[in-house]
């Protein structure tokens, strides 16, 4: 996990959010280094926690996770992990034998078969691995995590049985069990895929927190990798308030993330070393000032 997005969400391992649904979005970049750090911010946590993972397999999950100082196949072992990998699945369905013949239960992708099935196999199988095995089960409260939620659509699943296997999800996991959902999207102001986008705005609005990752405008930049945008929204109990909006740069690292607010980064700062002096001797007078009361300072 990233200390510093850490300290930007509020979050701590020793007392992690309970149900809340969080929505990582990447706009034209890559934007999986938020999934890493949720993902080992969990494990570190001692949350039980159930990985749908359709976009990458396993061993490329736990290379970076051991990075982050995470053993994926040890938080198996111990049985704090579930970990559903869509690669091998869907080719064990689609071109091998089925999991049902091997089980006798229908397997979790059973909708690739072709036989009109729905996204309820999966809910199922996400319900009873997260459902407390007894009252003495030692984990914290549960956690889903889903990467990429997007790929169902370009598997041939129906947008509407998507939203419901979110709404039935967000029911279970954040209601009754107290735990957290976190999806990954991806997005595009421009894009085509009208499916997508408006499953990206139907997830958006049930979210309570959204991640949302984009590209420089201006292209590619080596210390500014992309901007975030953390979103929090209000609460039904406080329709009044307005969502809470901050924007920060970053530049990716080997195991870090480094964060900081727009047009301070390196590069600028090194680049007109009289404005450094003055941004280090200004940092204790703007943690004390918002950006926009200085528009009424003589």
């Amino acid at each position: 996990m990233f200390a510093e997005l850490n300290e930007l969400l509020g979050a701590s391992v020793e007392k992690p959010e309970q149900g809340k649904l969080t929505l990582l979005c990447a706009d034209k970049t890559d934007a999986s280094f938020l999934l890493h750090h949720f993902l080992s911010f969990y494990l570190k946590a001692g949350c039980k926690v159930c990985f749908v993972a359709l976009l990458q397999s396993f061993s490329h999950y736990n290379i970076v996770a051991q990075k982050l100082g995470v053993s994926l196949a040890a938080a198996k072992e111990r049985g704090q992990l579930v970990f559903l990998e869509g690669l091998k699945s869907s080719n064990d369905i689609l071109f091998g034998q089925q999991h049902q013949e091997q089980t006798g239960e229908a397997s979790p992708f059973q909708f690739l078969s072709g036989d009109g099935s729905n996204l309820k196999a999966l809910y199922e199988f996400v319900r009873s691995v997260l459902s407390p095995a007894s009252s003495r089960d030692s984990w914290k409260c549960p956690v889903l995590l889903v990467d990429n939620l997007g790929i169902l659509l370009g598997l041939g699943v129906r947008l509407t049985d998507i939203l419901d296997f979110i709404h039935y999800c967000r029911v279970t996991v954040n209601t009754q069990l107290k735990g957290n959902l976190v999806v990954m999207l991806h997005s595009s102001a421009d894009s085509e895929d009208e499916e997508n986008e408006l499953l990206v705005k139907a997830v958006r609005h049930q979210s309570n927190r959204i991640l949302w990752a984009e590209g420089l405008a201006t292209g590619y930049c080596k210390d500014v990798h992309g901007q975030l945008s953390i979103i929090q929204r209000s609460s039904w109990e406080r329709k009044a308030e307005r969502d809470h909006l901050r924007i920060y740069q970053y530049k990716i690292q080997d195991r870090n993330v480094v964060f900081f607010a727009r047009g301070m980064s390196a590069a600028v700062l090194f680049r007109f070393p009289a404005a450094q002096n003055s941004v280090l001797h200004a940092v204790p007078f703007l943690k004390c000032h918002p950006w926009w009361t200085l528009m009424k300072l003589p």
